[in-house]
């Protein structure tokens, strides 16, 4: 295996973290953590790391990568036996577009139902602005499944689109949000996906004390 390093935030919190670290995971990339505070005593280090000021950081090879998404195709290009796309083209395509979706989208529930794998709320009053995303996602997940079969979103293996949503599964479970049986589904496919659950395990290690982080909603 190539040594890496991934550098993240939070893992109770920070979802872009959890999924730098999940993409890792799908290339088969043994990668050292790299905790970093997304404070002011660290926002000089992070600033070094990433013009971004942003988390996660992939370094390998003499390769700095800390978009999700650039990360996402950088591991696709360097470990292609991995298959973390569809073969199809047409899937590959969806997957794509699914993944860059949510990349750039949903603002309203990520403020709304901002990511915390210690929390379990029975009913959550969801913010109305946040429906429109709710139904939007449980759209695309449910046509996926639909489409492909699953148990994942494009079909029997994860790939880059389960990578990218992960979050957003935990999010549902967290605020008890009331999603169709077949989403509640994927939610607890991802839930027992290992490296999920390697991931969830390290989040419930992490000090009581520590702050959310805002920025990694």
């Amino acid at each position: 295996m190539s040594k890496a390093e991934l550098t993240i935030s939070s893992k109770t919190y920070s979802a872009w973290s959890l999924r730098g670290w999940l993409l890792c995971h799908l290339a088969g990339l043994n990668v050292q953590e790299k905790p970093v505070d997304n404070d002011e005593s660290n926002r000089a280090e992070l600033l070094l790391l990433s013009p971004s000021v942003l988390v996660p950081r992939l370094s390998h090879e003499g390769a700095s990568v800390w978009d999700t998404l650039a990360i996402a195709e950088y591991l696709n290009e360097c470990f292609p036996e991995a298959r973390m796309l569809p073969a199809d083209k047409i899937a590959r395509a969806h997957c794509r577009s699914i993944s860059g979706e949510i990349h750039s989208g949903f603002t309203n529930l990520r403020s709304a139902l901002p990511m915390n794998l210690k929390a379990k709320h029975e009913r959550f009053p969801v913010f109305s602005g946040a429906k429109p995303d709710i139904e939007r996602i449980e759209a695309i997940w449910q046509e996926c499944l639909a489409t492909y079969g699953g148990p994942y979103l494009f079909g029997e293996r994860p790939t880059i689109a389960d990578a990218m949503y992960a979050p957003v599964t935990t999010r549902f479970v967290t605020y008890g949000v009331e999603i169709s049986p077949d989403c509640l589904a994927y939610c607890q496919t991802i839930a027992a996906w290992e490296p999920m659950r390697q991931w969830k395990a390290g989040a419930l290690a992490e000090p009581e004390e520590m702050e959310e982080l805002d920025a990694e909603f």
